[in-house]
């Protein structure tokens, strides 16, 4: 490629990039801190709201609205029982409302994938294979019995602070660039 044809295509996928850029910035805060601010995901989404009304008018702006409910009911019922943060939840809306129901899908399988791996990275990282397996059987039979949101909620709230916590906006951003790359969006 030549640098024109570089610039051209740039020009081409400046939302993409933009989404891009904006998701690693909130993985970092996300790995710092373990929370993704409001600052980032609530004018993230909105910018995309506006950026779909723009290229596809109001029919671009409904399905940007759409997409991001979409997107924030894929992560809702965890974080309702305390599994991820409002942040991480917001963010996949965030990336819902620039890219649409179907690249989200994607980027949501994805990321449940590369999660996994990255939890199990951590686990073996730390060695405790078995208190981690212990731990997620016993949030397994919580979710199967209980079945009360709030009260599954308090329990995982009291958990946190002896679990090994994975920072979910990390392998949401790597899956959504991967996936952007993959598809020759970037």
């Amino acid at each position: 490629m030549s640098v024109e044809q570089i610039a051209t295509h740039f020009c081409e996928n400046w939302a993409v990039w933009f989404l891009s850029i904006t998701l690693i910035v909130a993985a970092v805060i996300d790995g710092l801190y373990l929370k993704v601010p409001n600052k980032i995901t609530y004018p993230l989404i909105v910018a995309g709201w506006i950026y779909c009304g723009w290229v596809g008018g109001l029919s671009g702006f409904g399905m940007s609205v759409l997409a991001t409910f979409v997107g924030m009911a894929m992560l809702f019922f965890l974080h309702l029982i305390g599994g991820m943060g409002a942040g991480d939840v917001k963010l996949l809306a965030g990336i819902a409302a620039w890219v649409g129901i179907e690249h989200t899908w994607w980027i949501f399988v994805t990321t449940a994938v590369v999660g996994a791996i990255m939890a199990m990275g951590q686990i073996a990282w730390s060695g405790n294979w078995i208190k981690h397996l212990v731990q997620a059987k016993f949030i397994m039979n919580e979710i199967v019995t209980v079945r009360n949101a709030d009260k599954l909620y308090d329990l995982a709230a009291e958990r946190k602070p002896r679990m090994l916590l994975l920072p979910y906006g990390i392998p949401m951003t790597i899956s959504a660039i991967g996936y952007f790359a993959c598809m020759g969006m970037l």
